[in-house]
């Protein structure tokens, strides 16, 4: 497996066994009505049998149930911070395009970028911006050839 990330952003992925259980554990915490709440007490039990009682933020108990879901239908999960900085090849990557391209959307300006020493960085959340943007605009064209086939008559 190649790591698309930094090291200190591990990617976890589920082995079938692993994927059985994020699916049973998913449904269960899913059950359970978070509603407004801002915070909930989970229970952690060790290997000793000692229990001890946390509090966390409601947001991270659906995040994890988000992940678990992830998990469970055996897709591979990285958290990524939003301030994180990524290479160009990592940006390509999750992108799904070419590095050289990344490298022109930095020039053209249409993504922000930053050089660190001789290497350009890319933060994570201007690379998720670019992407909503043009996922957006694609959605917007294909919605237009759409409706232009069906005014056309050609079965769409």
């Amino acid at each position: 497996m190649t790591t698309l990330l930094p090291q200190n952003f591990e990617t976890v992925s589920p082995s079938e066994s692993d994927a059985r259980l994020a699916l049973q554990s998913s449904r269960q915490l899913a059950a359970r009505k978070l509603g407004r709440k801002s915070s909930v007490r989970i229970q952690v039990i060790d290997s000793g049998d000692k229990a001890e009682t946390i509090a966390v933020p409601a947001s991270a108990l659906r995040m994890f149930i988000h992940l678990l879901t992830e998990m469970s239908q055996g897709n591979a999960v990285t958290l990524i911070p939003t301030h994180a900085e990524l290479t160009t090849q990592q940006a390509a990557d999750l992108l799904n395009v070419s590095r050289p391209y990344m490298a022109r959307l930095l020039d053209e300006g249409k993504i922000p970028g930053r050089t660190v020493g001789k290497y350009r960085r890319v933060r994570f959340d201007d690379l998720m911006a670019f992407k909503r943007k043009d996922d957006d605009a694609r959605a917007r064209i294909l919605d237009q050839l759409t409706a232009e086939a069906q005014e056309l008559g050609m079965g769409y």
